[in-house]
């Protein structure tokens, strides 16, 4: 971080030559402590130089002071947001004493390469157990940090470069399509595939408009998933596999104690005992023979392509989330993505995410 840091009393020609070297077109002002004072950018240094000041003079005048910075725990598709929202192309990390820990660059949130992989998000669902809040909004568009479940996707996926994205929308469609246009103000290309008659977690792809030449990333509308869309990508891509399948760690804590027992005498006593399973995330990849072996206009359950994959002793591979990852299918999985108590909820004591 020390090659983007400057001192209020550092010249004009110094500050340039330091945004020379980082190329990130903006000088952090810092003090002894290291705690941010402020930015200042190519435009204040010209404007400077413009209004008279010489090359020698310090850069203390034309700081901004008032500089707007992230905390560390603020994720990227939030940050990549407020960028576009207010045009900012940098954004300071500090911590809460104001020390400073980071930079986020946009060109570095965006990815220096273009992805020409292409994105299938399933949002065509009527999310019955969450009504009677779906029963007027699609559940990929319940609200979850302030923003839409889908947007919070969309957003996640053009931060690692991927810009074609396909929307499988059903269940009041218009809502989606409303929302999301053509993708254009994402910096994305957005493409609707509709379901007339609802064909399951795998059959819309089948509506593609032709088979990708590139692994397809396809993966369900109601996740709030912290993924390096790049590595799951890549991961598939080095093994050519002929599917991967995203997994995560779910814990169960059974409540009570347990028992084990060897020809009716007691063995041994757990109390309650947490058990770990591998579940299906939601998220796939999957190659052109994957892609082309689901039937069109049929309703066909992704899994269901690997397990014919299976019996044909097809490989396929398994990539773990180790981060966030919620699926909103409930009203109390909703509350969890947005952090609410769980009193009342009859999963409480049951099972839980660690």
């Amino acid at each position: 971080m020390k090659q983007y840091c400057i001192t209020p009393d550092t010249s004009l020609m110094d500050c340039m030559r330091s945004m020379d070297i980082t190329g990130a077109g903006i000088a952090l002002a810092v003090d002894s402590e290291f705690r941010l004072i402020g930015t200042i950018s190519d435009g204040d240094v010209r404007k400077a130089l413009l209004n008279g000041c010489l090359l020698d003079s310090q850069v203390s005048p034309h700081i901004n002071r008032n500089c707007f910075y992230v905390l560390p725990n603020v994720h990227r598709v939030e940050v990549l947001d407020i960028m576009q929202a207010r045009r900012f192309k940098q954004v300071p990390i500090v911590d809460e004493q104001r020390k400073l820990i980071g930079l986020h660059l946009l060109y570095d949130i965006l990815g220096n390469i273009l992805r020409p992989n292409w994105a299938v998000v399933m949002a065509g669902g009527k999310g019955m157990r969450l009504r009677p809040l779906t029963e007027n909004i699609p559940k990929p568009m319940i609200r979850v940090a302030g923003r839409p479940i889908l947007e919070r996707i969309i957003l996640h996926l053009v931060s690692y470069g991927i810009r074609r994205i396909f929307l499988s929308v059903n269940y009041l469609s218009q809502v989606i399509e409303d929302f999301f246009e053509d993708g254009s103000k994402y910096g994305a290309t957005i493409e609707y595939l509709h379901e007339d008659e609802p064909l399951g977690s795998g059959g819309a792809i089948s509506l593609l408009p032709e088979i990708p030449e590139h692994p397809l990333l396809v993966m369900n509308g109601d996740l709030v998933v912290d993924i390096n869309f790049a590595d799951i990508i890549e991961f598939q891509s080095q093994n050519e596999f002929y599917a991967t399948i995203g997994v995560y760690s779910y814990f169960h804590q059974v409540p009570y104690g347990c028992v084990e027992i060897q020809n009716n005498r007691l063995a041994g006593l757990e109390e309650k005992p947490v058990l770990e399973k591998l579940v299906n995330a939601g998220i796939y990849v999957l190659s052109q023979k994957a892609v082309s072996a689901i039937p069109k206009n049929t309703c066909f359950p992704i899994t269901t392509l690997f397990e014919e994959a299976l019996k044909k002793n097809l490989v396929c591979g398994t990539f773990a989330i180790e981060k966030e990852w919620l699926d909103i299918g409930s009203p109390h999985q909703l509350r969890q993505a947005r952090g609410e108590s769980y009193e009342g909820s009859p999963n409480k004591s049951l099972s839980r995410r660690l």
